[in-house]
C-alpha cells in the first residue's frame, strides 16, 4: 500500500520482550525473542517496500505498562506524524489494557493519521469491520494480564507464608542468601551498626540522640549504605535524600522484626494490576513467620528496647494533626524542608514548624522554627494581600483582554491552517497529475524533474508553515487556558475566609523561614509566589 502522494509508505516498528517472555524463551522456542519479532516486521515492510522510519523496542518491560520508554517515544512521534503506520507483531506487543486499544488505536491513533497494524492477530485500522477484532484481542489480552495478576500473588502469599523473603532489597543489616532464593543472611559491616542502634538506645538515649551520635561518626544511611555496595536502590525518598539519620530512621530499626529473625510481610498492597500505586494492608492481614533466618539482636535486647519505645509514646491530638504547608517551607540556612513538630500538653497543645538539622548535625545548621499558627496568620494576611492587590490593579479585566484576544488569535490562526492545508493538498494534486503526465509522455523527464523540484520544494514550505502554525494554536490555547484559570481562581478566593490546603499548593511555590536573632520576636519569612 502507498500513501496518496508520491512519498514512500513510512512505517514504525515496534517490539516488546517482557520478563514473562524470557521464562517461555528456550532453545527450541525464541519466536517472542525482540530478534525475531524485527525480522518478521522488517520483512512485512520489505515485502510492501515501506520505508521503515525506525525500529522501536523495550526489552523487560510488561505489556500494562505505560511507562515503557520507547514506547513513549514511538507515540510522541506518532502525535507529530512522522509515520503513517505502527506495525507490531501482535496487538498485545502495543498494549494489554483494552483502555490503551481504545484510547490509541481506536480513537487517537486515527486522529494523528496514523495506521495501526499488527501481524499475526490481523488487527488493521485500515480495514473496516476490523474494529470488534481488535477489541475483543484487547479483551482477551485484558484477563490475560488480570489472571496473571492473581496467578502472581497466590504465588507470592504461598512464599510469603512459607517464610521466604521476596523484597526487591534486603532489609538493612542483611543481604540476599546467593545459595538459597528467599533467605537473608547477615551482612556483618551493616548489622554492627543496628548493633550500635539498639546499645545506644537502651542505654538512655532517645532516637534523635542516637541519629546525631551516628552523623558525628560519618555512617552512612541505609540508603547511602546500598547505593555505596553496588545496589540500584530506589524509593519515595531517594530523590530528596539528605544523607543525614533522622529519628524515624532509628525508630524503624528499633521496631522491625526481622532484627530478631523473624519476616513480617504483605505490609501492603497494589490497587490493581494496572497501577504501580500501593497501599498499606490492614495488620490482620499482615504474613508473619517466626525464625527464618539469623537474628542480628537478641530477644532480651529487643524487649527492652521494646519497653523504652512504649513508656515513651506520647498521645496524640488527631484535630490538629493537618499541616496545610507541607513540603512547603523550607529552612533558609541549610535548605532542608521543615517538618511540624508538637508541643505543650493536651491543655495547651501548640505546633511548631522547626529545621530539625540541628538536633542530627549542628555543624550544618543553627536551626529556625517558627509558631505554627503564627505562620498561618501571616501567610493568610499576606495571601488576602495578594487578592486585593490583584482586583485593585485590574489584573481581573486584564486576564479577560487576554482572554478574548487569545480567542480572536486562535480564530484567524485556525483560518490560515485550513487554508494552508488546502494549499498542501492542491500542492499534493498537482504532484500526482504531473507524474500521470510524465507516464502518458506528455512531460519529459527534464520538466519533470524541474516542476517536481518546484512543487516538493513549496510543499515543504507550506508543510513547514503548516507546523509553526499548529504550534501558535497550541500557544495561544495553552495562554487562554492560563488567563481563564486565573480569572477563575481570583474570582474563587477574593472572598475566603480561610486558608486551606488546596490554597497553599495552587498559590504558593515555597516559603523560606530565616533564623531567629536571639532575645528577637520578630519571624522573618519569605514568601514565594507562583503568580
Amino acid at each position: 500500500m502507498e500513501t496518496d502522494n508520491a512519498q514512500p509508505y513510512k512505517a514504525a516498528i515496534y517490539c516488546r520482550l517482557s520478563e514473562e517472555d524470557r521464562f517461555k524463551t528456550n532453545e527450541n522456542d525464541d519466536s517472542n525473542s525482540i530478534v525475531n519479532q524485527k525480522e518478521l516486521l522488517i520483512r512485512y515492510c520489505l515485502d510492501r517496500d515501506w520505508m521503515i522510519y525506525d525500529i522501536y523496542s523495550d526489552d523487560d518491560f510488561t505489556g500494562s505498562d505505560r511507562n515503557r520508554p520507547e514506547f513513549n517515544r514511538m507515540l510522541k512521534d506518532a502525535e507529530s506524524k512522522k509515520f503513517d503506520v505502527i506495525l507490531c507483531k501482535t496487538q498485545s506487543r502495543f498494549t494489554r489494557e483494552i483502555e490503551l486499544v481504545e484510547k490509541y488505536i481506536n480513537y487517537l491513533l486515527p486522529i494523528w493519521g496514523v495506521r495501526f497494524v499488527s501481524v499475526v492477530d490481523n488487527a488493521d485500522t485500515d480495514v473496516k469491520g476490523n474494529k470488534k477484532a481488535r477489541q475483543i484481542n484487547g479483551l482477551i489480552n485484558e484477563w490475560y494480564l488480570e489472571d496473571m495478576s492473581e496467578n502472581i500473588k497466590a504465588v507470592l502469599t504461598n512464599r510469603r507464608k512459607n517464610g521466604y523473603f521476596i523484597g526487591a532489597f534486603a532489609p538493612y543489616g542483611y543481604k540476599k542468601d546467593p545459595e538459597q532464593k528467599g533467605h537473608l543472611i547477615i551482612d556483618d559491616e551493616a548489622a554492627q551498626v543496628v548493633r550500635l542502634i539498639y546499645s545506644l538506645y537502651i542505654s538512655g538515649m532517645g532516637r534523635t540522640a542516637v541519629a546525631k551520635e551516628l552523623n558525628a561518626r560519618h555512617i552512612p544511611t541505609p540508603t547511602d549504605y546500598k547505593i555505596a555496595h553496588g545496589e540500584r536502590y530506589k524509593n519515595n525518598y531517594t530523590a530528596t535524600h539528605d544523607h543525614l539519620w533522622r529519628y524515624f530512621m532509628i525508630g524503624n530499626i528499633l521496631t522491625n522484626e526481622t532484627y530478631i529473625g523473624n519476616l513480617v510481610q504483605n505490609k501492603a498492597h497494589s490497587i490493581s494490576y494496572k497501577t504501580k500505586i500501593v497501599k498499606p494492608t490492614k495488620k490482620s492481614q499482615w504474613i508473619r513467620v517466626e525464625n527464618t533466618h539469623e537474628p542480628i539482636i537478641d530477644r532480651q535486647t529487643w524487649d527492652m528496647a521494646q519497653q523504652i519505645l512504649a513508656s515513651k509514646i506520647k498521645p496524640t491530638f488527631e484535630s490538629h494533626e493537618t499541616n496545610i504547608f507541607s513540603r512547603k517551607v523550607f529552612c533558609s540556612e541549610c535548605g532542608r524542608a521543615v517538618r511540624m513538630s508538637k508541643g505543650g500538653s493536651s491543655n495547651n497543645y501548640k505546633r511548631y514548624l522547626r529545621c530539625s538539622t540541628k538536633y542530627y548535625a549542628p555543624e550544618e545548621c543553627v536551626g529556625v522554627n517558627i509558631s505554627y499558627d503564627k505562620l498561618y496568620e501571616l501567610v493568610f494576611t499576606e495571601f488576602k494581600k495578594l487578592i486585593s492587590q490583584m482586583v485593585n490593579e485590574d489584573k481581573v479585566s486584564s486576564y479577560t483582554t487576554i482572554r478574548d484576544k487569545s480567542r480572536e488569535m486562535l480564530e484567524y490562526y485556525q483560518s490560515e491552517y485550513i487554508k494552508t492545508q488546502k494549499a498542501i493538498e492542491e500542492n499534493t494534486r498537482c504532484l500526482k497529475n504531473l507524474y500521470i503526465d510524465k507516464v502518458k509522455g506528455i512531460v519529459d523527464s527534464n520538466t519533470y524533474t524541474e516542476l517536481s523540484q518546484a512543487f516538493t520544494a513549496e510543499k515543504n514550505d507550506r508543510t513547514a508553515q503548516l507546523e509553526r502554525i499548529e504550534e501558535r494554536i497550541s500557544a495561544i490555547r495553552e495562554e487562554t487556558e492560563i488567563a481563564r484559570d486565573k480569572l477563575e481562581l481570583i474570582r474563587k478566593y477574593v472572598d475566603c475566609e480561610e486558608l486551606t490546603f488546596e490554597m497553599v499548593r495552587i498559590f504558593i511555590e515555597k516559603i523560606v523561614i530565616h533564623h531567629k536573632k536571639p532575645y528577637s520576636r520578630k519571624d522573618k519569612v519569605e514568601i514565594f509566589w507562583n503568580f
